[in-house]
């Protein structure tokens, strides 16, 4: 499979089986996504895995920071959890908002890549990315920002991932205006 067809396959996947890819398969993944484009090569990121009861520590997290007690049952809808964590270093050449532009390109690939893989991915965002309650949880340093997480699991047999289709790139490429 190409690239270009790896993109265009790619789907959501909100449901997703009990199965997740083993921790050396990941590293092998991580590895080839951290080859993106690096402006002074900082590597600004870093990813959390969660699994296991780490889903439920961050469940606690999440409702602490709603006010509410117990766990939401939200991180438990996949094996695996991936935190995306944008991690800013003093730079004169790149400002942050090009770090952070690393660190979601980083997950992007990650998740062409799992999915590319046979593995059911959704990219998962939300108020608890910021809350501090699930900052203190993931263990985030002072120059550290939660992305989101990309939750992974097993393709459900017989089932198919959110469709989505391409855009009409005529409506999102232009020229420079003429003075």
């Amino acid at each position: 499979m190409t690239a270009l067809e790896a993109v265009r396959a790619r789907r959501s996947w909100s449901r997703v089986t009990d199965d997740a890819p083993r921790r050396d398969e990941l590293l092998e993944l991580i590895s080839a996504a951290g080859r993106v484009a690096d402006h002074s090569g900082l590597k600004p990121w870093r990813l959390i895995e969660l699994r296991d009861d780490d889903r439920v520590r961050l469940g606690r997290a999440i409702n602490k920071s709603l006010g509410e007690k117990g766990a939401s049952t939200k991180p438990l809808r996949a094996p695996l959890i991936i935190a995306i964590v944008a991690r800013r270093r003093k730079s004169d050449k790149v400002p942050g908002w090009e770090q952070d532009a690393v660190a979601s390109g980083v997950a992007h690939v990650l998740s062409l890549l799992l999915d590319e893989a046979g593995w059911g991915v959704i990219w998962r965002t939300g108020s608890a990315t910021r809350a501090k309650a699930v900052a203190k949880a993931h263990g985030l340093a002072k120059n550290e920002r939660l992305l989101g997480w990309l939750y992974v699991g097993g393709k459900p047999a017989g089932k198919r991932g959110g469709v989505r289709h391409g855009v009409d790139a005529r409506a999102f490429l232009s020229r420079m205006p003429q003075s």
